[in-house]
């Protein structure tokens, strides 16, 4: 195939995208108020809770065999690689043009977390139902990609909520440090702390009361400061042992939460069933028993992909190019240009190449499977903007969400043109 006959094919996907967001993000402005923040996160529960879980465990149910998991094991190293990579290019990016303090667990994450899954469940059964796809016949394509799917889904969201979770965290303990030092170092420059009856009391009473009203005000100072300063323990190492052990349970806390989430339970279920043949004939197959579930569960996983690509498009409305708020926001913003432009070379320049090295690599050294679909999304796993879930955490700790904004909308209309051309590279090295 020729290499533009291949951009057309890749270019379809993203343009179904592109569309299916336009309309989510108007549906999402005041102009139209079909779905405003509220009805996003409801429409966001139920995709996460019933639609994704459904997809993900209809997809792995018919298609996975345990062969086919044996030989996928190269998968779960290669989204690490991507967090690795990308979590070195950014620290790189933060040392070189040092960014505040608070931004630069913001910057590396953006760096590094990619979305992992709900492009992937658009991207890839979109390239495979197109003509001119090379990946062989579209029914198969499109289920064995949504396997492959399902799996960066399940993988990509345990590394984000632990070291991506971690980075967000980090920023927000250092934000609240920035703000406390700034408030303490306002307090302390401030002309106006009340002292114009000490100042009347020195010009009045003369130079020896003057020494000890100069006394009386530093100590006032003092007294306003220690209230200002970060709380430190009686007991440093009682306090240290409490702290490590509270973030140790946070942070188990978040790794069991994510293997409880219903996308991961789904996919486990769906491995299950899959690898063990007797499972799998309860509800596979049209002389399955049980195969009405099947039927249902499949009918509520095609929900799946319009929903979130209608959320993808409302979610980037938080100052976005339809609300007058999103000009205030870059203005208003404290991430600097080159910060964003550095984000965008990281991740659609030079991962991706660093992309095609490893996994061309490891298809030479025979780790990975025949399967060109398999290596197509190993590749694209490089090439994808960041995760939904760093705005949510974000939230969470209530730290760079103006920053996070302004990020996810320069990366997510770049990577409208660099999912193209990549994904035509990708095609190319592998046809």
């Amino acid at each position: 195939m020729g290499f533009w006959t291949l951009f057309q094919v890749a270019s379809m996907p993203v343009l179904e995208v592109l569309l299916i967001s336009f309309l989510g993000a108007f549906m999402a402005t005041s102009y139209c108020n079909l779905l405003p923040a509220d009805a996003r996160r409801s429409l966001n529960r139920i995709v996460f809770i019933v639609f994704t879980p459904s997809l993900m465990f209809a997809s792995l149910a018919k298609t996975v065999t345990l062969q086919d998991i044996i030989s996928w094991w190269f998968m779960p190293i290669n989204i690490g690689i991507t967090f690795l990579v990308g979590g070195v290019l950014g620290w790189l990016l933060v040392k070189l043009l040092k960014p505040r303090p608070h931004l630069e667990g913001l910057v590396i994450a953006t760096c590094s977390a990619g979305n992992m899954g709900n492009l992937l469940l658009i991207v890839v059964p979109a390239i495979c139902k197109e003509k001119g796809s090379s990946f062989g016949n579209r029914d198969v394509c499109r289920t064995v990609g949504l396997s492959y799917a399902s799996m960066s889904m399940a993988l990509g969201g345990f590394y984000i909520w632990t070291y991506t979770y971690h980075l967000i965290r980090s920023s927000s303990v250092k934000y609240k440090s920035l703000q406390i030092s700034e408030e303490y170092e306002g307090i302390s420059k401030s002309p106006n702390l009340d002292l114009g009856a000490d100042g009347q009391t020195l010009l009045l009473e003369g130079e020896g009361q003057g020494k000890s009203t100069s006394v009386s005000t530093s100590m006032t100072i003092d007294e306003l400061g220690d209230q200002h300063q970060p709380i430190v323990s009686v007991e440093p190492m009682n306090g240290k042992e409490m702290s490590f052990w509270s973030n140790l349970k946070e942070f188990l806390l978040k790794i069991f939460e994510e293997l409880l989430a219903p996308p991961t339970i789904a996919a486990v279920l769906g491995f299950i069933f899959g690898a063990v043949t007797w499972l799998k004939g309860l509800i596979i197959g049209d002389a399955a028993p049980l195969r009405v579930i099947q039927n249902s569960i499949k009918l509520l996983g095609d929900g799946t992909i319009p929903c979130i690509t209608l959320i993808l498009g409302g979610n980037l409305t938080q100052g976005n190019i339809w609300e007058p708020a999103f000009c205030a926001g870059l203005r208003s913003s404290r991430i600097r240009p080159w910060v964003t432009l550095g984000v965008i070379c990281i991740r659609y320049l030079l991962q991706p190449v660093i992309g095609i090295g490893i996994v061309k690599a490891a298809a030479n050294l025979g780790f990975l499977p025949s399967d060109k679909l398999f290596q197509y999304v190993l590749m694209v796993q490089f090439t994808l903007p960041p995760a939904m879930n760093i705005g949510t955490m974000t939230q969470l700790f209530d730290v760079g969400q103006e920053e996070c904004s302004v990020l996810f909308f320069w990366t997510y209309l770049v990577s409208a043109i660099a999912l193209i051309v990549w994904s035509t590279v990708y095609m190319w090295i592998l046809s």
